[in-house]
């Protein structure tokens, strides 16, 4: 019987992971975050997934536990060679979880911290990350558009 190569790109997984409010895309502050709907940029992560044969694990919590669970389930892919990476949209968690930066360091995900706006533009607040110093890249203010341009980045950290 043979043995499945689990490092072929068919057999990995991008999870896409979103944070508190981003459920409100499309109707919250649209001169921010434009119009396009959370499912609207499920399909255009679909899409980027599909273009490099991954499959795709979408999800959105307002809930802090629930984002460290599923990076813990990210970093269980990752140990058995069926991650293609992590994208996130922390949301305000990105500006106050040590939890969400303490389960990227312990599980050693490759990650991609994603901001729908410019947040370098916004209210200082915005500007420190507890996630930038575990993740590999940080992506803003490309609009929902950032999220397949971080997935196709991913294909950059395949070996």
């Amino acid at each position: 019987m043979m043995v499945p190569d689990m490092t072929s790109a068919a057999s990995r997984t991008v999870v896409v992971l979103n944070g508190p409010n981003l459920n409100l895309l499309g109707t919250r502050e649209p001169a921010v975050y434009g119009s396009a709907t959370l499912a609207d940029v499920e399909q255009l992560c679909r899409t980027a997934c599909e273009r490099h044969g991954w499959a795709l694990d979408f999800r959105q919590s307002n809930h802090e536990g629930d984002l460290v669970d599923a990076i813990h389930e990210a970093g269980r892919l990752h140990a058995a060679g069926q991650l293609a990476g992590v994208v996130l949209n922390a949301g305000a968690y990105t500006h106050t979880s040590i939890a969400l930066m303490d389960a990227i360091k312990g599980t050693g995900v490759p990650l991609v911290e994603l901001h729908i706006s410019n947040v370098f533009a916004r209210e200082a607040f915005r500007h420190h990350s507890y996630i930038s110093p575990v993740a590999r890249a940080v992506m803003c203010g490309w609009g929902v558009q950032g999220y397949a341009l971080a997935i196709d980045g991913l294909q950059h950290w395949q070996y």
